[in-house]
């Protein structure tokens, strides 16, 4: 009998191992000594009964383990052991003290940098960090104004170095991220699809190493002596989390392929200085509708800026130029413009958005749709360029907080190389969860996008070139002409069966295992779903609505075991195993 007793459990471990779902009534079936050979209860099959559970633990370790898990909430529910501080001071449970925004938590992580040079905080895993499946690292961030020194670019770093080895900053893969201060922000660190810098150029691609075992996070960047103060709160990998949207359904094009005038079925002149003389910004040009501002030839659009007295509304200026409004609105998708810059000093050349919803003078959609002034409508700057420093590109965004109805901006920037010599592609990737700006098909500037900003209305597209002005700058006296070609504008949506593919990836729940309260993270078109939570023998035990991006429920009053949340949506119903602990 003992022999079919072991084969038996071997058949049942087997069964196990191909179904992890089935753990917990293993473990609950030798509590509640629940087994169809009471032998196993019996003293003289002691040692029968602890291999049984020394089985059950390796099995449970695989069911528990195979999804690795990094976080900390800094309030007692994290899988990180230590955090420690290199030439910087740390608290890792920390009063919040700034319960706002996205961030309502208790405790925080309070990141101290008194001028260390190297000053950074870091912990080290269990077992190597495996990025060949999901690769992103994602926490909160506050960084407050009056704490700094010093002009370092503001900024917030994430680098993975193997830890046991004497000199481990040799191994070491860094994202660095722009970061705007005075508020919480969501960052998330890509290892796959973000700009990564290997400290070794010879090194291979991160999501194909395996000896990493170290986290760093860094502030204002190494090798200088400024303060720094900043607060880390629900710091976060999972092998489950964004994957990176398909944009391959043109929505809305011009190819330019014409010659003469533009394509008025496509493009509106915008005219009419926005007070009715002038233009903001201090902007010295008039906008026309001048064959000789903008037309199209040899396959690409020309936009020009001429220096030549012109007068509208008996206002007279010494240059003029043309703004276009696409013709077209949407919301969510990609957008690629590849065009030339001008190269001369003084012009300020623009590729950027408007929400459809803003009630300025003369505009196209105004008239239809215009309800709201600006910031309030959204500005999404895709391409801007200085009159004075033509290697510098500028991507910004431009809005009123939902929240507090106040004026933000916020944004990055990347060297540019021969902007006026030679085609580049400017981009917009825009959804319902983030906002990127990229140059050349490389991210320089992202921003999740979330409640407090409105990016959840239509726009349309403009370009222009203005003269002068608060980027444009001084003008040459000798300034004749100066022009901007574009070869291309084009308008992508997200495949939808790329949306519907990441939906679960995008679904977030942690700690698991959980002691207490876990964590739900949804992106945003989920915000609404239905979440039901069922035992193992399909017993609905609770349901509730995800009402933000970020709810929490608390489990501490459930009984060890492993649950079902089950998020019921328009999109689909997907459903999340946890286990309670």
């Amino acid at each position: 009998m003992a022999a079919n007793t072991a084969l038996m459990v071997t058949t049942k471990i087997q069964i196990l191992l191909s179904n992890s779902t089935l753990v917990w009534y293993l473990y609950r079936c030798l509590l509640l000594r629940v087994t169809n050979n009471k032998l196993f209860l019996k003293k003289n099959n002691f040692y029968s009964m602890r291999y049984i559970l020394l089985l059950f633990c390796y099995v449970f370790s695989l069911s528990t383990f195979s999804q690795q898990i990094i976080q900390d909430d800094f309030e007692g529910n994290g899988t990180i052991v230590e955090w420690v501080g290199d030439d910087c001071g740390l608290v890792s449970s920390f009063s919040n003290p700034y319960v706002q925004g996205i961030n309502t938590s208790d405790k925080v992580l309070k990141y101290i940098d008194t001028g260390g040079r190297y000053a950074n905080v870091r912990f080290d895993t269990n077992q190597n960090i495996d990025l060949s499946i999901k690769n992103s690292f994602s926490f909160k961030i506050f960084v407050p104004s009056s704490t700094l020194t010093g002009n370092q670019t503001n900024k917030v770093s994430v680098k993975l170095q193997n830890g046991s080895l004497s000199q481990p900053w040799y191994t070491q893969s860094e994202i660095i991220k722009p970061i705007t201060l005075n508020e919480w922000q969501e960052i998330t660190f890509d290892f796959e699809n973000d700009n990564y810098i290997n400290l070794d150029p010879s090194s291979p691609d991160p999501i194909t190493r395996t000896d990493f075992n170290r986290v760093l996070i860094q502030v204002n960047g190494e090798d200088n002596y400024d303060h720094v103060i900043a607060f880390v709160d629900d710091f976060i990998f999972e092998e489950s989390t964004y994957t990176a949207p398909v944009f391959n359904n043109l929505i809305w094009s011009d190819e330019f392929n014409n010659s003469g005038a533009v394509d008025s079925n496509k493009w509106h002149h915008q005219i009419i200085p926005i007070d009715g003389g002038n233009w903001a910004n201090g902007e010295e040009q008039h906008y026309t509708d001048q064959i000789t501002n903008s037309y199209v030839s040899d396959g690409s659009l020309k936009i020009k800026a001429i220096g030549e007295n012109y007068t509208f509304n008996n206002v007279t200026k010494s240059y003029t130029s043309a703004r276009l409004n696409s013709k077209f609105a949407f919301q969510y998708g990609r957008i690629d413009v590849r065009a030339k810059l001008p190269a001369d000093a003084g012009t300020w050349p623009a590729i950027w958005t408007l929400g459809a919803d803003i009630n300025e003078l003369g505009n196209y959609f105004g008239s239809t749709y215009g309800s709201v002034g600006w910031p309030s409508c959204g500005e999404i700057d895709i391409m801007e360029q200085n009159g004075w420093d033509k290697t510098n590109l500028i991507g910004h965004l431009h809005y009123a907080n939902s929240n507090t109805n106040g004026y933000q901006n916020e944004g990055g920037s990347t060297y540019i190389a021969n902007s006026s010599g030679e085609f580049h592609t400017y981009s917009l990737i825009w959804t319902e969860d983030i906002i990127q700006i990229l140059l050349d098909n490389t991210v320089f500037f992202e921003r999740e996008n979330s409640q407090e900003i409105p990016y959840d209305n239509q726009h349309y597209l403009l370009l222009n070139i203005a003269m002068g002005g608060n980027l444009g700058g001084n003008i040459p006296n000798n300034f004749s002409e100066s022009i901007m070609e574009i070869d291309y504008v084009r308008v992508y949506e997200e495949s939808s069966l790329s949306a519907l593919e990441t939906t679960l990836d995008a679904l977030i729940v942690y700690p698991n295992p959980v002691e207490n309260n876990v964590r739900v993270k949804v992106p945003k078109y989920l915000i609404g779903t239905k979440v039901k939570i069922y035992s193992t023998l399909g017993q609905k035990l609770a349901a509730f609505t995800i009402s933000s991006i970020d709810t929490l429920f608390d489990m501490s009053l459930y009984k060890p075991g492993i649950y079902f949340l089950k998020f019921e949506s328009n999109k689909g119903v997907y459903t999340k195993e946890i286990i309670k602990k």
